[in-house]
């Protein structure tokens, strides 16, 4: 009967496990220290170096002579669409930026801090390519897109919705963008990105988070959080630029991250990417102040390296984890919040690669001081491909993450005096009355990964963690409900989105 009763609890158990509970974990408050691995000697020599890279190189800005304007302004040295920053003058103009801001979720229990300790998840950014276990590797469509927000909206570890989770291939370049921020703001009440990719989509983005927010709120909080890109190296390009002015003029953030391939768009070693990273970081946050004092905007280093042999980017390597170290030290010397590391593989699908550079990246964003990680899930074959499978491995193991960051617990009943006094020499702690209360809660566990006797396993059909994703996939996209939205709020947005479309024709170049 006992051995009955034993089996029965078990299946109780697991049941518990499986039923899908949704919810949205909090955005994380590190109450662990941070990995410093750079000694002072070391960052100040970057930080030197920068200083020199900008006031003898200097960081171009082609194609824009409002940014040039600016520059000559403030005092930089304009050559032609080459600007010149005299030491220190950047680094003044950085110290107007906020150490940390909060950016507003439509469901206000789900707006979230960047800076500081806290850590904010956001999953998958730009891949043209889905691959699911179903369909293989195709082309990503706007269908895609709203899977990938709804699994988004209903993984408790991922903080915020995101922005291009996939680029909608089956859309007009030039309108896709209303579609993708439709979606976030209907299927969806986390926080989300805008658009980057032409500066009047920026305009739009703002112009909708006015709809669904209020311009009032809008003009008083940061509500998007956008991605601009720099064209390393030293090269901050006009499409970007000019997305940046748009959101820093509205007062709402951006994550200024130049895009770096180690040997290739940067030197290959790692004090070298630093010493670029710093510069191009510097010059591009000073410029975001020059449009408006004060706008909110996150350090960003996308860092990998590269194979030597066959020019492919590499992730999870030493190299890429000492930069995301080292950029996060000289962020929090600029007082600025910081963007790194995520869930990168250059795996194809979703196997052993994949876990162990995924997990070599995400450890060392957590202990880097990232706050905020974008492609902390979904990410696959170096960004060009988002799989709904590793989309919701990686955003159950972001649930790990959240318990590490939670530091070692020592309220009074953590010590286990009484259980290590009941039990005694000998004996063992399943049945005691310290275990009993608090075995539920005692250890993280995973809502994917699979802990089975292996006759139970193989009963089941021996399915590996990507039939386990698939399946957890399916449970979570069966058990989806839209959050609710102000129908007037609703016919809004979607008036907006058809009188934009009709303003232009089609493209798809």
């Amino acid at each position: 009967m006992a051995e009955r009763r034993g089996r029965g609890g078990g299946a109780a158990r697991r049941a518990e496990r499986r039923t899908l509970q949704v919810e949205a974990a909090r955005f994380i408050e590190r109450r662990i220290p941070t990995l410093d691995i750079l000694h002072p000697e070391a960052l100040e020599l970057i930080e030197t170096n920068a200083e020199t890279v900008l006031e003898e190189i200097g960081i171009a800005f082609p194609e824009n002579p409002a940014a040039l304007a600016r520059w000559r302004d403030a005092g930089a040295d304009v050559d032609g669409d080459r600007v010149r920053i005299p030491r220190g003058l950047a680094r003044s103009l950085c110290a107007t930026a906020p150490s940390r801001f909060t950016q507003l979720a439509r469901n206000p229990a789900r707006s979230v801090e960047i800076g500081g300790n806290s850590l904010v998840f956001a999953p998958v950014y730009g891949p043209p390519f889905i691959r699911d276990r179903s369909g293989g590797r195709r082309y990503a469509t706007i269908e895609d897109f709203r899977t990938l927000v709804k699994l988004g909206q209903m993984s408790r570890w991922l903080h915020h919705s995101g922005g291009t989770l996939c680029e909608p291939t089956d859309l007009p370049v030039n309108k896709r963008h209303l579609d993708m921020l439709l979606a976030h703001m209907t299927l969806s009440d986390k926080p989300f990105m805008g658009s980057v990719t032409e500066p009047s989509r920026a305009e739009d983005s703002v112009a909708m988070a006015a709809i669904l927010f209020g311009r009032e709120a809008l003009a008083e909080n940061a509500v998007l959080t956008s991605l601009i890109n720099l064209n390393s190296p030293l090269t901050f390009d006009a499409t970007m630029a000019g997305a940046l002015e748009v959101y820093a003029a509205a007062g709402q953030a951006c994550i200024i991250s130049p895009f770096i391939v180690g040997g290739a768009m940067a030197p290959v070693t790692v004090l070298g990417t630093l010493t670029q990273i710093q510069a191009e970081v510097t010059a591009a946050v000073a410029y975001s102040q020059l449009v408006r004092s004060g706008a909110p905007v996150i350090f960003g280093a996308f860092v990998t390296s590269i194979d030597m042999n066959s020019g492919a980017p590499t992730f999870g390597t030493p190299e890429a984890a000492q930069v995301t170290f080292g950029a996060g030290q000289l962020a929090r010397r600029l007082g600025l919040p910081y963007r790194s590391a995520g869930g990168f593989t250059g795996s194809k699908r979703p196997d052993a690669q994949a876990g162990y550079e995924s997990a070599n990246s995400l450890q060392a964003g957590l202990l880097a001081g990232v706050s905020f990680m974008l492609h902390a899930c979904g990410w696959l074959e170096g960004g060009l491909v988002a799989s709904p499978e590793k989309f919701v491995m990686d955003a159950d193991q972001l649930g790990a993450l959240h318990r590490f960051a939670a530091g070692v617990r020592t309220e009074p009943a953590d010590d286990a005096m009484d259980a290590i006094r009941e039990v005694g020499p000998g004996g063992h702690y399943l049945g005691c009355a310290h275990t009993q209360a608090h075995f539920k809660e005692a250890f993280w566990r995973s809502d994917v990964l699979d802990y089975r006797p292996f006759e139970s396993w193989d009963e089941a059909g021996a399915p590996d963690t990507e039939a386990l994703a698939a399946a957890r996939v399916d449970r979570l996209l069966a058990a989806y409900e839209q959050p609710p939205l102000d129908p007037a709020v609703l016919e809004q947005l979607e008036e907006f989105v058809s009188r934009r479309k009709a303003a232009e024709p089609d493209s798809f170049s």
